[in-house]
């Protein structure tokens, strides 16, 4: 597979396949990571489930698979939440092209919130072979995505920006670098007003920053 759009027809009918077998209480969503990350949404079934819709954004973890902070982005079975308290068990699996580059995804969230709130029984169904919980945020807006992640790496540090010595501020600048945050259509100019800093500071950040890693 070269492009996601070559590759449509299949992958509508997967998607559709998929929602057909789950039912309304599985979202699926097909995502064009060649397109700007505001918009990467190109399909979706039941999509009342995270409120989204087609041109909206990805999640935090697509973010890192883009920015290479994971090599294989591939999760599977996992447990997150949406924001007016779904409990989800989410698999999200990332196309590559021939070269290997990610070109796409495939997400499935299946709201399984009324099976937690059912016997213990059906609970010990419904979470059999999840792994790990994992922290996925899904919005419509690139903004609040990146409004979470600011709140993330102000919670790293453990303090807030106006309390943050130099050095700090680097740590968390490059939290947000492997987050992928910079992959954000203009997310320089956003991150620069919440930590009072000049582009020009900005860039030299990001330099040390990938320069020490290179080493």
């Amino acid at each position: 597979m070269e492009n996601v759009k070559d590759e449509m027809e299949f992958l509508t009918s997967l998607i559709d396949g998929i929602a057909a077998q789950f039912g309304d209480k599985c979202e699926v969503v097909l995502h064009d990571l060649t397109l700007n990350y505001d918009s990467t949404i190109v399909a979706i079934r039941n999509g009342h489930i995270t409120g989204r819709r087609i041109g909206d954004c990805g999640s935090n973890l697509g973010l890192e698979v883009l920015r290479g902070t994971v090599s294989d982005g591939n999760r599977y079975n996992y447990i997150t939440q949406t924001k007016d308290g779904k409990i989800l068990r989410s698999t999200s699996i990332y196309l590559k092209n021939k070269a290997g580059e990610t070109i796409g995804a495939v997400c499935m969230n299946l709201d399984i919130t009324d099976f937690i709130m059912a016997e213990n029984t059906l609970k010990s169904i419904t979470m059999s072979g999840a792994s790990n919980e994992v922290e996925e945020v899904f919005v419509k807006d690139v903004n609040e995505l990146l409004d979470f992640l600011l709140q993330e790496c102000q919670n790293e540090i453990g303090k807030p920006v106006m309390h943050m010595s130099k050095d700090e501020k680097l740590k968390a600048i490059e939290y947000l670098d492997k987050k992928g945050a910079f992959l954000i259509k203009k997310a320089g100019d956003k991150v620069c007003k919440y930590f009072d800093i000049s582009k020009f500071t900005l860039y030299n950040y990001l330099d040390d920053i990938r320069s020490s890693q290179v080493k």
